[in-house]
């Protein structure tokens, strides 16, 4: 089973990226479950979810406290004890930074290995391409570059499916930034 905790701020979609790979995890034959963990919310506030994909049902219900893959849409958030709680030096981490691997894994003090973690400026493709910082999609593209679970024509049919009562428009902006992210090469 692959568990995947998201964090991020609220606003920035934290939830609907779960809901997204979850759903393009089901539309490639996985059994997936997404689901959030918040209180009162307001928007900037952190928050979190988790996503847990496998080849057979899932019965486990928790939160995902050791991830296999950590995606935060917000660097600022790495300095948050919570974050980084339950990794392993195996951990993946997918980040919205324009750090390089090198500079995260320091500010980390190693506690996951540069060669397992992908940045992406994920705030600078969702503000060029979307026109506000909502990384979700944006950093769904960097998830499925470096995790061959999904196939990248597989989310962007699911981001179609999911946003269809949104308009052509803002599918195909998603489907731009998911693009964008996925085709992003880091100076490592």
């Amino acid at each position: 089973m692959i568990q995947v905790r998201i964090h991020g701020r609220g606003g920035q979609g934290v939830v609907t990226a779960a809901e997204l790979l979850a759903l393009a995890a089901f539309n490639e034959g996985y059994f997936a479950q997404a689901f959030p963990a918040f209180g009162v919310e307001r928007s900037g506030a952190p928050i979190q979810s988790f996503v847990r994909i496998n080849n057979e049902a899932i019965i486990t219900r928790e939160q995902v406290q050791v991830p296999d893959i950590l995606i935060v849409q917000d660097a600022s958030l790495l300095n948050e004890k919570e974050v980084l709680l339950g990794l392993k030096r195996t951990t993946q981490l997918i980040v919205n930074s324009p750090l390089e691997a090198e500079e995260i894994s320091k500010l980390l003090k190693n506690k996951i290995k540069s060669n397992n973690i992908y940045s992406t400026p994920a705030t600078d493709i969702a503000l060029n391409l979307l026109g506000k910082n909502i990384v979700n999609t944006v950093i769904l593209g960097a998830f499925i570059k470096h995790n061959k679970i999904i196939k990248l024509k597989t989310l962007l049919q699911t981001v179609a499916e999911k946003f269809a009562d949104k308009g052509e428009s803002l599918i195909k902006k998603n489907q731009s930034a998911i693009t964008a992210a996925y085709n992003y090469v880091s100076k490592k």
